[in-house]
């Protein structure tokens, strides 16, 4: 199916789900590798973002990942952001925000459906990414998956008393397997 594997499934981001992402946005573990900005945000903030930027935009879809053996447990999001449909392109972002399903194979799984969706269904034609330097794991498996490095913004985040730079990574169609 479209948005299932054998151990996920992907369903549609609700204003239902405001809680459980406000729990991930604000869990600093889950945000390291992935915000720019650690922060602490109040609910009303969250529901806000989510109201705005995530169910409202016409340039975005967003999708809970669930684990269909652990009765549908949300483990995370996954998204295609700043969707261009004149020019077929999109900018992908996943956060596993539950924390017992991290280095299981969940993030590739769902990856995999939103690179078919991407693809086969909206024809898009090209998706990128930003990944930091220092997510070696998160790195390694978009090369799995076939995204290419394409450049490097030098220095852009100050984590943990270092700079880091800012890998940017993308994928044609041609180039899916």
């Amino acid at each position: 199916m479209l948005f299932e594997s054998s151990r996920i499934k992907l369903r549609k981001m609700t204003i239902e789900d405001t809680d459980l992402y406000h729990q991930w946005r604000n869990d600093i573990d889950v945000m390291q590798t992935t915000s720019p900005n650690l922060d602490i945000y109040t609910f009303e903030e969250t529901k806000s973002f989510v109201r705005e930027v995530i169910l409202h935009s016409s340039t975005s879809k967003s999708y809970i990942i669930t684990v269909k053996d652990s009765g549908e447990t949300p483990i995370g999001v996954i998204s295609l952001i700043q969707i261009d449909n004149v020019n077929h392109n999109a900018e992908c972002i996943i956060d596993i925000g539950n924390k017992d399903y991290w280095g299981k194979g969940y993030g590739k799984e769902a990856m995999q459906l939103l690179l078919n969706y991407a693809f086969s269904e909206m024809n898009l034609h090209r998706l990128s990414l930003r990944v930091f330097s220092f997510n070696l794991k998160a790195i390694k498996l978009y090369e799995k998956l076939g995204f290419v490095h394409e450049g490097r913004s030098r220095q852009f985040l100050y984590r943990n008393g270092k700079w880091h730079d800012l890998l940017h990574m993308g994928m044609l169609r041609t180039e899916y397997v």
